[in-house]
């Protein structure tokens, strides 16, 4: 059983590491409609100031993972809001954002299992 488990989670990290390179993808079909699924593109606004002069870094990537969710469903209801600051400093927001959602991800599950 640990040898299948092992296979299976073998198979899926290199499936996931060669879905992650660049100009890869793969195109899943069903019978009723087809999508293209493919790594994301570089951002062209890395290091481009926004119309305030501003570029989000750690700290603004950390405040916006945090509020993630919350943006989320504002952003259903204003097509004004979005979840992630395009005009960014590349990756030192994304490690932020990343670690912003981590810690609300896990604060929950936290108060969860708490109120258990």
């Amino acid at each position: 059983m640990k040898n299948i488990l092992r296979l299976g989670l073998l198979v899926t990290c290199t499936v996931l590491m060669a879905a992650c390179a660049s100009n890869s993808s793969v195109q899943v079909t069903t019978p009723s409609s087809t999508m293209q699924l493919t790594a994301p593109g570089p951002n062209p606004m890395i290091n481009q100031p926004d119309a305030l002069g501003r570029v989000a870094r750690a700290g603004a990537g950390l405040w916006h993972g945090i509020i993630a969710p919350i943006t989320l469903v504002f952003s259903f209801f204003n097509s004004d809001i979005h979840m992630y600051e395009v005009h960014n400093a590349g990756s030192e927001y994304d490690l932020g954002f990343l670690l912003g959602v981590t810690v609300i991800v896990s604060l929950l599950a936290l108060f969860v299992r708490l109120r258990r």
